[in-house]
């Protein structure tokens, strides 16, 4: 074996850390570059000079071992290191000797070539050991550092304001303390969108590492590609655990050294080479880590539903075979592939869990968090002690209605120093809170809000997105029971609870019993926000997603009037398929109510051609078609404000009833012209969805009487004369 000379300049050129570039997965080593070589001198003796030294000798060569192949963003020392914190061994400078012995040593170059001079060492191989944490290094490339909760990049992270949450946070200590009677070692946070599960378990964090019970965290965020990769998770963690473990990152240290692809492995190897083997060399009860917990917040921002629910997996089969020695603090929003592993058998026995609802309960600790953030605004800019005033705080706890993310992104606009001063902002959230939809663009106090509600439904699949876009369409403009909504697009009961599972992080399905079953929003933020075309953009179910939509249903209905005769003979065109609950007659009544429900929407006018289309519907088949039915209302001038001027008297007017012999003096509404005009039922400022062409009791269809023509008054006369002299004889 060779004698391998070491040279510390070497290593410290290397690892010099101005020496460094950004690459893709953090700081990147530039190339080193020596000095030009010269040509191979002739092999010789050095000549002994004063003081007397031995002579100099080759070193010689060996083929170097099979590694893999080097990681290009680093050169990696291929030799074992001391443990972090020890000091480099020391050696007796030795004589410089053609002898090979079985075991390489090492020699520190100061003493090896201490007073040498004139001398040559032709092809050596040179070994750097001399960085201990070469192996820490490699493994910090392969973290998320970014998402530890002490990270700078989080400064300052959403945490519990003092004197809130503390009833979640002594519940979550005491669970990790070992002093609760939830014994699980995994215990499993969820709440939906906004509700402060970041800020509850950052608060947890800090507070179980003033105790010296926290092991590792990570805090996972879509919105930062730092914080988001599964394949850095169980490295995250084995490197935090190597900082407070100085035997445990001995034995990673060198795994990684020895085996630098180990990071690009699959979730599970890393799970056992990066933990599992190494924790099993490890004295668990003399190391502290026995009982020490992980936090990982936010779960379901990590990239991929399959990674997602296979790091839960591996976690409860480690906790099962108590193959790792910690407690997991795991959160996540209610996300349905989450639910599902959570509760499947090899999960469910070693997991306990809490539900962070949205609560009104709260509000007091809102208010509380309100009133101490505008005192520090107040403070800071010499405002009087009268500002906020009582009805501002009131309305923007009102607002908030238990959501922590609301009035958190609410404090932080007004903060904002870009801007003409708190007051002014205040100003604007004040406007907005009262018309959410009234202000966008650099004066929405919701920015934040809106970036959060656009990666949720970026996130809904491809295949069902445009589904669950028109459930929220339905819901927020016919009606809040998901019965209803299923019958107006023709989804059964599990095909609408399966695209409600992809955005249950801002909505939940309350009942048990389907037809009675209603659909709550956590906030209506979310639905002022899809509603607006300029915050939710391409994903808006207003624009031209709703124009769309309308274009599609009016053609819908032209087809079944061209093919159906009266309410108990609908015919649907070939690609309607009803789920086996739903009748025909419903169908037709639900897609026309959403229909017209669309057309009143303001500031959303019909385009020439479809206006056009409109005009020369069927209007009197399409009550006919309704049937007896009735729950909606339609307001008239709303629909005549989105058609062209031209056509709106052809579609829908406000006039005199044009029934021969309606005595009515006042104006009703009108669907259609000449021949094709029809009085519906009218209600209010409006009229309603049922059909009213089969009255007999002498009145118009617009419910006045109707006047009775000269020979018809003589006949009713001889009739009510014969009544009276009928009565008579008896």
């Amino acid at each position: 074996m060779p004698r391998a000379v070491k040279l510390p300049h070497v290593s410290e050129d290397i690892h010099h850390p101005y020496r460094r570039g950004a690459g893709p997965h953090g700081p990147t080593p530039q190339p080193w570059t020596s000095a030009p070589q010269q040509p191979p001198a002739p092999q010789r003796h050095l000549a002994p000079q004063p003081p007397p030294v031995h002579p100099a000798s080759t070193i010689p060569i060996s083929a170097p071992p099979h590694r893999e192949p080097p990681d290009p963003t680093s050169t990696p020392s291929p030799f074992p290191f001391p443990a972090p914190g020890l000091p480099p061994p020391t050696l007796s400078p030795p004589s410089l000797s053609s002898t090979s012995s079985s075991q390489p040593r090492h020699f520190h170059t100061r003493e090896m070539f201490h007073n040498a001079q004139g001398f040559v060492i032709n092809n050596p191989q040179f070994i750097d050991a001399s960085h201990a944490g070469s192996g820490l290094e490699r493994l910090l490339r392969y973290s998320m550092p970014a998402a530890f909760h002490d990270s700078g990049v989080r400064y300052p992270p959403p945490k519990c304001h003092l004197g809130t949450r503390n009833d979640y946070i002594d519940l979550i200590t005491n669970w990790a303390l070992e002093a609760s009677d939830r014994k699980e070692p995994i215990l499993w946070m969820h709440g939906p969108f906004g509700v402060g599960k970041s800020a509850v378990a950052q608060s947890c964090a800090e507070a179980l590492e003033r105790m010296n019970k926290l092991t590792a965290t990570l805090f996972f965020s879509r919105s930062n590609s730092d914080h988001d990769d599964p394949q850095r998770v169980f490295t995250s963690l084995a490197y935090q655990i190597a900082t407070v473990c100085p035997s445990f990152g001995e034995i990673v240290s060198k795994r990684m050294i020895d085996h630098p692809a180990l990071a690009t492995k699959s979730l599970l190897k890393q799970f056992e080479y990066l933990l599992v083997q190494p924790l099993s060399q490890v004295d668990i009860a003399g190391s502290g880590l026995n009982g020490r917990v992980i936090i990982i917040d936010g779960l379901d921002e990590c990239c991929g539903t399959a990674e997602q629910c296979e790091i839960i997996k591996i976690i409860a089969a480690s906790a099962h075979e108590r193959t790792t020695p910690f407690r997991w603090f795991i959160t996540s929003r209610p996300e349905d592939p989450i639910i599902r592993t959570m509760n499947s058998p090899a999960v469910y026995p070693a997991r306990s869990r809490i539900e962070l609802p949205v609560s009104r309960k709260v509000d007091h600790e809102i208010l509380v968090y309100l009133t101490d953030e505008f005192k520090v605004i107040r403070e800071d800019h010499g405002l009087p002690e009268s500002w906020p005033s009582e009805e501002a705080l009131a309305l923007l706890v009102e607002r908030g209605a238990g959501l922590w993310i609301y009035v958190s992104t609410v404090i932080r606009f007004i903060k904002d120093e870009n801007s003409f001063g708190p007051e002014d902002q205040l100003r604007i959230v004040l406007e907005f809170a009262k018309d959410v939809s009234g202000k966008v663009g650099p004066d929405n106090p919701l920015a934040e809000m809106d970036f959060f509600y656009t990666l949720i439904i970026q996130r809904v699949p491809l295949k069902i997105r445009t589904t669950a876009r028109k459930i929220l369409l339905a819901c927020s403009t016919l009606s809040g029971f998901p019965s209803s909504i299923a019958a107006t697009l023709c989804l059964s009961a599990e095909q609408l609870r399966r695209a409600c599972a992809s955005i249950q992080s801002i909505m939940e399905l309350r009942g048990s019993d389907f037809e009675s079953m209603s659909m709550n929003f956590y906030h209506a933020s979310f639905l002022d926000f899809m509603k607006d075309p300029q915050r939710s953009k391409e994903l808006s179910i207003h624009g031209d997603f709703l124009i769309a939509c309308r274009r599609e249903l009016l053609e819908w209905l032209y087809n079944v009037c061209s093919r159906s005769t009266d309410s108990e003979h609908t015919t649907f065109p070939l690609g309607t398929i009803l789920p086996e609950d739903r009748l025909a007659a419903g169908h037709y009544q639900y897609v026309w109510c959403l229909f017209w429900r669309l057309s009143q929407i303001p500031e959303h006018p019909f385009d020439s051609q479809t206006a056009r289309s409109l005009a020369e519907f069927p209007f009197r088949k399409m009550l006919r078609l309704l049937g007896d039915r009735s729950e909606w209302r339609i307001f008239g001038g709303l629909v005549r404000d989105n058609l062209p001027a031209e056509l709106r008297d052809e579609v829908v007017q406000w006039g005199r009833c044009p029934i021969p012999r309606c005595m009515y003096t006042e104006d009703v509404w009108v669907w259609g012209h000449g021949e094709n005009a029809i009085i519906p039922i009218l209600s209010g400022n409006g009229f309603i969805s049922m059909t009213n062409q089969d009255r007999c009791d002498g009145r118009c269809l617009c419910g006045a009487w109707m006047q009775i023509a000269h020979h018809e008054r003589q006949n009713t006369d001889i009739e009510d004369t014969d009544t009276e002299d009928a009565n008579d004889d008896d």
